[in-house]
């Protein structure tokens, strides 16, 4: 009997299981299908442009990394077009009053002139100046019978250029090459860009291959002290410092020292900006200078005069201070791309007979530019 049964349930089985219907087979294939296409993924066609390979339907791990695109060389500014950039506000406010003086006008007359001597004027040139150039203008019309507005801009272009060549003939181009350490000092109120300006030097200098050091002798203020930090570290440079309310004298003592062991080709000293009248002034770059040439002698072998060319009149009041408390041996004007007030470049040389050595033109750190003045009155003119 209990074989019987199993036989039954034996034939039960066989009768029940089926075959799986049409539906349930296509089921089967799609979920088959979408279970090999998770598990392998395949790249598609894109369209690419001609000149490029079109990939085939392959498997992703087989796929080689595209290469990553090289980083592009920063092309370098030609020194040229940044000066023409810089003078940029300058040569807009001087050309645009200038070409008014023709308007209802063919020739250079008295009025032509007297209206030329303000615009001079105007743009911070300096009476001195001013009167100088106006006075040579009309010994060159009174010669020549016919003077227009393109002989006028000629003949300015070259009286200008005169003078800016006249005062910077006996400057040193190449100082740091003839003495070692070739020791600078850096003079100026505060608020003219004098911290900034060393730090363009400064990275000016070891561009060349020099070995700088930097002495922050400006200990009235701390903030003097850090912005000076900041720069020697951001070009890379060594710096001496002491506490605020060190003596002055004494950091320039240190750094000398340090320069003179170390053997460092230039050395940049700050100075405090802000004292309370010119004796203290005098008083203050003399020690200075005192300690420094019993450490190097005939030091400070430049003295440097900052000066902000925004400020117009107020600079030449800086310059004459300056350099009656001090032996001032050139000028570095800075912030000249945010003014219309280049002029001060021209009345200052001039007037003081003190060369322009140094202009700043923006405020990358390579915006620092040697002044040279035929390529400074090209770019005005241009």
């Amino acid at each position: 009997m209990g074989v019987f049964k199993s036989i039954k349930s034996f034939f039960l089985e066989k009768k029940d299981s089926k075959p799986p219907s049409k539906e349930k087979k296509e089921e089967n294939v799609d979920k088959l299908e979408s279970d090999e296409a998770i598990k392998a993924p395949k790249i598609k066609n894109k369209l690419k442009t001609p000149g490029e390979k079109v990939l085939k339907d392959l498997p992703i791990e087989k796929l080689k990394p595209e290469p990553k695109p090289k980083p592009k060389l920063e092309s370098k500014e030609d020194p040229k077009s940044s000066l023409d950039k810089g003078l940029e506000k300058t040569k807009k406010s001087f050309f645009s009053k200038l070409s008014n003086l023709f308007v209802g006008r063919s020739k250079v007359d008295i009025d032509v002139l007297d209206e030329l001597e303000e615009i001079l004027i105007r743009s911070d040139v300096g009476v001195e100046t001013t009167i100088k150039i106006i006075d040579n203008i009309e010994t060159r019309v009174s010669e020549e019978k016919y003077v227009g507005k393109s002989e006028l801009n000629k003949i300015l272009k070259e009286e200008i250029s005169k003078i800016l060549e006249d005062a910077n003939l006996n400057i040193n181009l190449k100082p740091s090459t003839d003495t070692k350490p070739y020791v600078i000092m850096v003079v100026g109120v505060n608020g003219v860009g004098k911290t900034t300006t060393i730090g363009k030097l400064a990275y000016a200098y070891k561009n060349k291959g020099k070995k700088v050091i930097l002495g922050a002798s400006d200990t009235f203020r701390a903030a003097a002290i850090n912005q000076l930090q900041v720069w020697a570290d951001r070009v890379g440079v060594n710096l001496v410092k002491q506490q605020m309310g060190s003596d002055p004298a004494s950091v320039a003592y240190d750094t000398l020292k340090s320069a003179k062991s170390q053997q460092f080709d230039v050395v940049i000293i700050d100075t405090a900006g802000r004292l309370h009248n010119k004796v203290n002034l005098m008083n203050e770059l003399s020690k200075i200078k005192r300690v420094m040439d019993k450490i190097i002698p005939d030091s400070p072998h430049e003295v440097i005069l900052v000066l902000d060319g925004s400020t117009g009149q107020n600079a030449f009041e800086q310059a004459k201070q300056f350099s009656s408390a001090t032996d001032v041996s050139s000028l570095a004007i800075t912030k000249l791309d945010g003014t219309a007030k280049g002029g001060v470049v021209l009345g200052i040389s001039h007037q003081l007979k003190i060369p322009v050595k140094y202009i700043g033109i923006g405020e990358k750190i390579t915006d620092l530019k040697f002044f040279d003045p035929k390529t400074f009155v090209e770019s005005f003119f241009k």
